[in-house]
């Protein structure tokens, strides 16, 4: 993770297919997330108006809880108003769950005020857009998600334009509604968006056979839900499951380092095993993402969070798994493809990032697909990674086999993985060409593959090698899996000295 900048240097500001993130106050304030807001809904409503839609297009809106966090949708909210757009502020929602609306309202897009796992001073705005044809995908569902890369890079184009010659509005007559989403706090329901994605993970699991039977609901379940947008939905979909909930309030300020890694999970783990039970999830700020620690309250790694509902799906009665193809980004653990192979299904790899996975996962019909970083993507439920479908097909999967959790992890062949980050100048995108100029010629025999950054197959080890920059931090992240962790960390120590040398 970046470190936050000093009085020497300017925050960081940072455009890519996931949107924008900034520090709040420096380069994140009211007045970007309002100019960023701005030139959204005028993309929005420019797709729109050219798909033969009248009217003005309505966009759902939600942020992921925390601080300074409504400020922001305010300022959005105005923003996307001022551009012809009627908004419908969803208020605290997980990412995955503005998806859903999007697709349940018929929205044109979705904008989510979200910097992820980012620490707490940082903040951005993530669009999601839905397709205008109308057309539905062959499981059902309409199709909102992350923006191709084609079309992120169209609007960070507008978005640059408007910085030099500044944002312009609709006429006063066609400035948009802004409408907030009905909530259930009062009687202790969740929100009416929350609500409505519970039930789309419910009938999900139902059509694939998986229902809420007498073992699903004797399983007890410790969450941590870092005091942001997953909470309420965690509660919705668990209920009484749930023994014990870490960072449960709605304060929005993260009890421990957001990020769902093994460092920052030692409290989740620790009550896991002191209330007996039989899992524990964490989700990240804006709960797109799903850690998993077992019954006896050790980390198994977010790669298995994607092997396990994987193994769900193609495992369940109702799931058409001979055939069925996968996608999902290369730096995924090469399990995926152990447990695809059980069922004749096929692995389909991409770049990294949620929106090359949707977009092959849509051009092949796929059944699910996801990263290795904690995220399912369920067309089912919708296109966006989702820890709410995560929780449901792991609670089957245990539910289904009759396996805890550790003995689920141990039926599959493991590998492992090792990530390292390394930070670079904000805005500066020459080192990490040269990291990556650097990593492929060295290996240039084994022909690497070189759709993102540089990623090198090692077929005699069993192992490969995936160097690229980030597209939300300014870092470089250099990953490596292979039998044994010894074999990881010595490709990533060789990688390291390649990039160094130059």
């Amino acid at each position: 993770m970046a470190s936050p900048p000093t009085a020497d240097a300017p925050a960081p500001f940072m455009l890519s297919v996931s949107g924008c993130r900034g520090i709040f106050g420096q380069s994140m304030t009211p007045e970007t997330a309002a100019r960023f807001a701005l030139v959204a809904g005028k993309f929005f409503r420019d797709r729109w108006a050219g798909a033969g839609r009248s009217g003005r297009p309505l966009i759902v809106l939600g942020r992921d809880g925390r601080l300074a966090g409504e400020l922001l949708t305010r300022a959005a909210s105005a923003g996307l108003a001022a551009a012809g757009c009627d908004v419908l502020d969803c208020g605290v929602a997980m990412t995955p769950t503005i998806g859903a609306m999007v697709d349940i309202r018929g929205a044109c897009a979705g904008l989510v005020l979200t910097a992820s796992h980012n620490p707490q001073q940082w903040n951005g705005l993530k669009p999601m857009i839905r397709e205008m044809t109308g057309e539905r995908s062959n499981l059902g569902v309409t199709s909102a998600s992350a923006p191709s890369k084609a079309t992120a890079d169209a609007l960070i184009a507008e978005y640059r334009a408007a910085e030099k010659a500044g944002a312009r509005g609709v006429h006063v007559e066609d400035v948009g509604t802004i409408t907030t989403g009905a909530s259930g706090a009062a009687i202790g329901l969740p929100n009416e968006a929350t609500f409505a994605h519970v039930q789309r993970v419910r009938e999900a699991l139902q059509a694939i056979g998986i229902i809420e039977d007498r073992r699903w609901l004797s399983m007890r379940c410790v969450v941590d839900s870092v005091n942001s947008s997953g909470v309420s939905g965690a509660k919705a979909l668990l209920g009484e499951r749930i023994v014990h909930h870490l960072g449960s309030s709605d304060s929005g300020v993260f009890p421990h380092t957001p990020e769902p890694t093994r460092e920052n999970l030692t409290q989740l783990a620790r009550f896991t095993a002191e209330k007996r039970a039989h899992v524990g999830f964490a989700q990240d700020p804006d709960a797109d993402r799903l850690a998993i620690v077992d019954e006896h309250g050790s980390y198994i790694g977010e790669e298995y969070t994607l092997v396990l509902a994987a193994e769900a799906i193609l495992g369940a009665p109702g799931a058409p798994a001979n055939g069925a193809t996968i996608c999902v980004n290369l730096s995924t653990s090469r399990m995926i493809e152990d447990v695809a192979a059980r069922y004749g299904a096929r692995v389909i790899r991409t770049a990294v990032g949620e929106a090359n996975v949707v977009e092959a996962m849509k051009s092949n019909g796929s059944i699910m697909g996801g990263e290795g970083n904690g995220g399912v993507i369920w067309p089912r439920v919708t296109y966006i990674r989702d820890s709410l479908g995560g929780m449901g097909l792991v609670l089957g999967l245990m539910a289904r086999t009759g396996k805890s959790i550790s003995q689920l992890v141990s039926d599959i062949p493991s590998y492992a993985i090792v990530k390292r980050k390394v930070d670079l100048p904000p805005g500066d995108l020459s080192a990490a060409k040269a990291a990556v100029n650097a990593i492929a010629k060295t290996h240039s025999g084994l022909k690497p593959d070189l759709q993102d950054g540089v990623w090198v197959n090692f077929p005699a080890e069993r192992a490969w090698l995936h160097v690229r920059g980030s597209n939300t931090e300014p870092i470089m992240r250099l990953i490596a899996e292979a039998p044994t962790e010894a074999v990881a960390k010595q490709i990533l120590d060789h990688a390291a000295g390649v990039i160094a040398r130059g």
